[in-house]
């Protein structure tokens, strides 16, 4: 199975290949990964814990462990500055798991080729069978193959929100005192469409 959400370019696969035993091995999971070169090179990693919930100093941890990777494996010609971010909210989808854990909610798809004349679909995700990917839209279910997709991320609503508070509560990540400081994932990562 192709991980092209995960690692879309060559070069984010390589650096996928190098990461990912060390996020593995602190007990996080590699949600994406982008090398964005503009004026300056950044190296974007989104990692998650496996059940939801990975925090600020999580991400820190990462970012330590993956640098002393890189330092040695030294696959980036230029300089880059590393970012490690939550997935926020509004979430991208990557793993053929991740359409079935958010079964339910409302989806923005986008394949590779055109479908049917379409590559853009948003519905409500109805779950997996074998190696596609179901969504509710407008004329019925329809399933995607999950090579398919280019792109595939949740879609900010009332329901996602009270549900991602309601799993920080549950792990304990959410305290109620500091409610004020949730925040989806603006900053950390801004996403260049």
């Amino acid at each position: 199975m192709s991980n092209d959400l995960i690692a879309k370019a060559a070069m984010d696969r390589r650096l996928a290949e190098i990461v990912t035993p060390v996020i593995e091995d602190l007990g996080f999971e590699l949600v994406r990964i982008r090398l964005m070169s503009g004026k300056t090179t950044t190296l974007q990693i989104m990692a998650d814990k496996p059940e939801g919930g990975i925090e600020v100093d999580d991400c820190a941890m990462i970012s330590q462990a993956v640098s002393a990777v890189l330092d040695v494996e030294d696959p980036i010609l230029d300089e880059y500055t590393l970012e490690v971010s939550s997935p926020g909210i509004d979430r991208p989808l990557t793993r053929l798991k991740d359409f079935e854990a958010f079964e339910g909610y409302e989806a923005k798809l986008e394949t590779a080729e055109t479908i049917d004349g379409r590559r853009r679909f948003k519905g409500e995700l109805a779950g997996v069978e074998g190696d596609e990917v179901l969504i509710n839209v407008t004329e019925g279910t329809i399933g995607l193959r999950f090579e398919w997709l280019s792109e595939a991320k949740l879609v900010l609503t009332d329901e996602l929100i009270k549900e991602m508070l309601r799993q920080r509560k549950a792990s304990g990540a959410l305290d109620e005192t500091k409610f004020d400081e949730i925040q989806t994932d603006e900053s950390a990562v801004e996403e260049n469409d």
